[in-house]
């Protein structure tokens, strides 16, 4: 457990970038500080392993003082992942997520073999070990980074705004990975970010800061978004404060209607015809969702059109283990306005309706 008492961070003598934060950091949770620029998170997070001093106050880690511990030693036991990554451009991946064992003392041969394993748990292909940070893409240099931090299986891992500079895409495939990494590790993380819907989607705690560093509410996710604490609170959340809701609420009992699907390699055949007055979805033999199809489609492939020109995005799906903000985008996003549910293999398993989402948020309500 990590925990802040009365701690003040004053620059120059005036500045003051976080004021007396008292809260504490539970073992084994993934909690996020979220707030605009220059509102102290930083700050609070380097000042668990000292890369900051605090002015005044008291941060310990399981019961130890951090301002007693050598700070070497300290950070040795600490995982530490950044914006860019920060990796060494003059050494291999391998070589820089074997650091810190190194460091610690292992052989460099022992310390490039635990490395490997490391990589692949980040979802890297051992490919990428001899090569050097510049050849790799942004995601791949940022779960690089992750897996330098681990290499040591470190209790505590800090993550400051790891995911700001890449694209959506590829955050959004990097928030998962956290999200797995987390469900198999339980580390204690404490992670950095300006965006309230990245902290609701990973936290099990998350503070909100204010201007002058002052903590202004820390809680779940679930009740930050039901009960802000203040105005600024509530602003900070935004509008769609209900919307976010539905991501934090389990999908998993919705109920799968029947869809109108068509095989890919049916379609130039009569049996077809039933499409003509309803989007349809075209699967592949698998039963894999390829698009929706319309009977303008229909008529422009008759008329040899290929397939891939006439059909309309698949969209969103309805992952098993999804929420309810996953399964109302689906359905939302569909033309037939009946989402698609998958399986773990990509298969459809049935529809869903937007009305059946929103049945199950009025009997939360009402329970």
């Amino acid at each position: 457990m990590i925990k802040f008492d009365k701690v003040s961070k004053v620059f120059n003598g005036n500045n003051t970038a976080v004021d007396e934060l008292s809260l504490q950091v539970p073992a084994g949770k993934l909690t996020v500080f979220v707030g605009s620029s220059g509102s102290g998170k930083t700050t609070a997070l380097r000042m668990i392993n000292r890369m900051i001093e605090p002015t005044s106050g008291t941060i310990t880690v399981d019961g130890a003082d951090v301002s007693t511990v050598n700070p070497v030693k300290l950070r040795l036991g600490i995982g530490y992942v950044i914006q860019n990554a920060g990796l060494m451009p003059h050494q291999r991946v391998i070589d820089n997520v074997a650091t810190v064992p190194v460091l610690k003392g292992q052989p460099r041969r022992a310390a490039r073999r635990a490395a490997y394993a490391v990589l692949e748990r980040v979802g890297l292909d051992s490919t990428v070990a001899t090569r050097y940070p510049a050849q790799l893409s942004g995601g791949e240099q940022q779960r690089v980074g992750v897996a330098r931090a681990l290499a040591a299986d470190p209790p505590i891992l800090l993550m400051d705004e790891p995911f700001s500079a890449v694209d959506p895409v590829v955050r959004l495939e990097l928030q998962n990975e956290i999200l797995r990494l987390q469900n198999d590790l339980r580390k204690t993380i404490v992670f950095v970010t300006h965006d309230i819907d990245e902290a609701l989607k990973l936290a099990d705690q998350v503070a909100v800061f204010g201007r002058g560093g002052v903590l202004q509410q820390y809680d779940e996710p679930a009740r930050l978004l039901s009960r802000p604490a203040n105005n600024f609170v509530a602003k900070f959340i935004g509008l769609g404060r209900g919307y976010r809701w539905l991501q934090l609420i389990d999908g998993s009992g919705l109920p799968m209607h029947d869809m109108e699907r068509i095989a890919a390699n049916s379609l130039a055949g009569s049996e077809s015809a039933h499409v003509l007055d309803r989007w349809t979805l075209v699967v592949d033999d698998d039963g894999v969702p390829l698009g929706w199809i319309d009977a303008d489609g229909l008529r422009r492939y008759r008329g040899g059109a290929s397939l891939s020109d006439i059909l309309s995005a698949v969209g969103a799906q309805f992952r098993p283990g999804g929420n309810l903000s996953q399964a109302l985008d689906a359905a939302l996003s569909s033309p037939s306005s009946m989402g698609i549910a998958v399986d773990h293999e990509g298969k459809i398993v049935g529809g869903i309706l937007a009305t059946d989402v929103l049945a199950v948020v009025e009997a939360r309500r009402r329970a």
